[in-house]
């Protein structure tokens, strides 16, 4: 009877790495590296936006609830935050915009837009980094791992060649080794396609609800300028 056994072990993943064709194997290893890469920025930047999110409503709420926003400045604005980001960057354009006796009331209003914006740009570039790895390991595994499919292919016709034979058993190892490369690939990519997207989906929420505190900001520092009328 046919030792099923063997056949199983010789199919094992570590056998089929083993195995391979050095070619096969350095691709294999740098697939297996984007993986492990790729699942260490899905994990922090995951928890790094959670994070974020729960600091930021929680900031953004202790600041409406307050009369005294230079106070509340005082206190908090060294938070590392994009919201106290954006605050600190308004008040900065607000006092030297209106340091002067003669205040430009438009020209502070565009100022005060455009540092505000600014910082949020740059708060979400700063969260958004390394997000293009995801992308990167998502649209080229797949081709990579198409590479070591291809190249077992190749062995295993040459295996063919060499032994003047058809059989299965001839073929079957190089094919496996290829298609495993395959799987390896898959399994870089996939993930990384998913955690994108849902990590570029939070960022935009992040970065929506960063233009609504800033647009409630410059608001409340228009009227501002209106008071010292």
């Amino acid at each position: 009877m046919p030792d099923f056994t063997a056949s199983t072990d010789m199919m094992s993943p570590l056998a089929l790495f083993l195995h391979a064709d050095v070619v096969v194997k350095f691709v294999m290893l740098g697939l297996l590296a984007a993986s492990v890469w790729t699942w260490a920025i899905i994990f922090t930047h995951s928890l790094r936006l959670r994070r974020i999110n729960r600091a930021t409503e929680k900031y953004e709420a202790d600041f409406w609830a307050t009369d005294d926003i230079d106070s509340f400045h005082t206190r908090r604005g060294t938070e590392k935050l994009p919201s106290a980001a954006i605050l600190n960057a308004g008040l900065d354009e607000w006092r030297r915009s209106t340091a002067s006796r003669t205040i430009d009331r438009s020209g502070t209003r565009e100022r005060l837009a455009t540092r505000m914006n600014t910082a949020m740009a740059t708060e979400h570039d700063q969260l958004g980094d390394r997000l293009n790895i995801l992308a990167t390991v998502g649209s080229v595994a797949p081709f990579v791992g198409l590479f070591g499919t291809v190249w077992g292919i190749m062995r295993s016709f040459t295996a063919i060649a060499d032994a003047n034979s058809t059989s299965l058993a001839v073929v079957a190892p190089g094919i496996a080794e290829a298609l495993f490369a395959t799987a390896i690939g898959l399994f870089a990519a996939i993930p990384a396609v998913i955690a994108y997207n849902r990590l570029t989906h939070g960022l935009d929420r992040l970065e929506a609800r960063l233009g609504r505190f800033a647009d409630r900001f410059h608001a409340t520092l228009s009227r501002e300028l209106e008071v010292e009328a």
